[in-house]
């Protein structure tokens, strides 16, 4: 029987940056992965996938000229769903390269199989050929991410109906598509299909969606997919979803149904808990096959046990996911861990992107602190004129006592790499004068950063 000082079930972002952590403070590391091929959700159906069609969806498309071109401009005219495989297909197998050469680079053993506990330091992996092999481990980091939550009464087995991890593998482009679930998922999906003039129905039972993203960035973002086409049915829950006359019928609690070609159900993600034997460990999930563990240390009930990434549930992203896997490789080998800055960044990959980092208006109003704000809209800017923008925005808060930068939001093109610069500044402390003060490359968006502090500042009341 084989023993490593660390065993990681998962090879995700959690798990492979526990693995390449342990492995460089000198431990035995061995990394089961349950695909032929590591990576886990992130590289094959979730994060990486759902970018990629998204980058291939615009540049098809053609979607970032038609600010000068007009709404009726294409690249390629007939798109298909080979079209979207195409650059998938090399884009994945440059992931998976890169991970295994990590992997071999830094001692790491990979295995490909199921791995099940036998007791709180041995798991049986079954490997893909029937054949089960006992594993020891000192230390275990569980990584196994999540599966798409799938009620009973929804019919997976029809070809039209997907949830987000088939939906990479899309048969066809539907000319309609309704889209179950206003998470980030849901959206993000639903506005590249749109970006494809797929017309778009997105149903939530809750009556408002993506609740943590301030409300004045969310307002315009409804806008926008609204004078695009995208229809929102907010407020009820599905009650059916059946095939009729060769179409998806998809009734609602209001009485209200929508017909289309197909449907994605995204209305949540189940923990991938369910045949890892944890009950021979001593450890239980909620009801969402979720673990719970230390928020600052990533231990599981049983101490030699961690857990990290989308299977502890919050914030299920691929960057939180990877410090997690990190901090708990280095607390399970004693190497201390500074604690993590106070505010990083959700990107949400929509079309258009939202990013946003620190608090919103509303929790800023909640807390009692006076504030202000500053707006830029990208088309203020010559960056955004030569780019043919005519939609983004960058709304940052300042304290009206402190003058700190207490938080940033940003929707439009970009977004995901502007946000960078609101997080160093405010993880750092600063205030509106290093906007201010500070020189920005002409022209980039990154100016808007200048344009919102003047915004603000020429509303705040001056001192002295």
């Amino acid at each position: 029987m084989e023993k490593y000082d660390l065993v990681v079930i998962g090879s995700g972002p959690a798990g492979r940056r526990a693995a390449v952590q342990a492995a460089k403070l000198g431990k035995s590391v061995l990394v089961v992965e349950g695909r032929k091929r590591v990576g886990g959700v992130s590289v094959h159906t979730g994060t990486i996938p759902s970018k990629t069609l998204r980058e291939t969806a615009l540049n098809l498309s053609g979607w970032r000229e038609r600010g000068f071109y007009g709404r009726s401009y294409r690249v390629k005219k007939d798109i298909r769903s080979e079209d979207l495989g195409m650059r998938l297909t090399k884009t994945l197998e440059y992931e998976v390269d890169v991970l295994e050469h990590q992997f071999q680079r830094n001692g790491v053993h990979t295995m490909s199989g199921f791995a099940r506990f036998i007791d709180a330091h041995h798991v049986s992996v079954t490997e893909h050929d029937g054949s089960e092999l006992v594993i020891g481990g000192d230390r275990f980091l569980i990584a196994v991410g999540t599966v798409p939550f799938r009620p009973a009464d929804i019919p997976f087995d029809d070809i039209d109906v997907m949830d987000s991890d088939e939906v990479v593998d899309v048969p066809r482009l539907p000319r309609s598509l309704t889209v179950v679930g206003a998470g980030v998922i849901g959206i993000e999906y639903a506005t590249i299909f749109s970006a494809l003039d797929v017309a778009v129905t997105v149903i939530e039972p809750r009556p408002t969606f993506l609740d943590f993203i301030d409300r004045e960035i969310i307002d315009e973002f409804v806008h926008l997919l609204r004078d695009r086409g995208v229809a929102f049915r907010l407020g009820s829950p599905v009650t059916s979803v059946v095939k009729e006359a060769g179409r998806v019928l998809t009734t609602m609690a209001d009485g209200r149904s929508v017909r289309t070609d197909m449907l994605l159900y995204c209305a949540g993600r189940m923990g991938a808990t369910g045949d890892l034997g944890l009950e021979a460990c001593g450890l239980a999930t909620d009801a969402r096959g979720r673990l719970a563990v230390d928020a600052n240390t990533f231990q599981t009930a049983v101490p030699h046990i961690y857990a990290a990434g989308d299977v502890i549930g919050f914030p299920s992203l691929a960057s939180t996911s990877m410090e997690q896997g990190r901090i708990a490789a280095c607390h399970a080998f004693d190497l201390p861990v500074p604690p993590a800055p106070a505010y990083f960044p959700y990107g949400i990959y929509a079309v258009p992107e939202i990013s946003t980092v620190g608090m919103s208006e509303q929790e800023v109003h909640d807390r009692g602190i006076n504030y202000e704000c500053g707006i830029a809209r990208f088309r203020e800017t010559s960056r955004g004129h030569i780019m043919g923008l005519d939609h983004g925005k960058l709304k940052m808060i300042f304290s009206l006592k402190t003058r700190r930068l207490l938080g940033v939001h940003i929707i439009g093109e970009g977004a995901t790499e502007l946000i960078h610069i609101g997080q160093a500044v405010l993880n750092l402390k600063g205030t509106i004068d290093y906007f201010i003060e500070n020189t920005f490359n002409y022209p980039t968006l990154a100016e808007a950063y200048k344009v919102a502090a003047l915004d603000a500042w020429n509303r705040m009341p001056r001192t002295g």
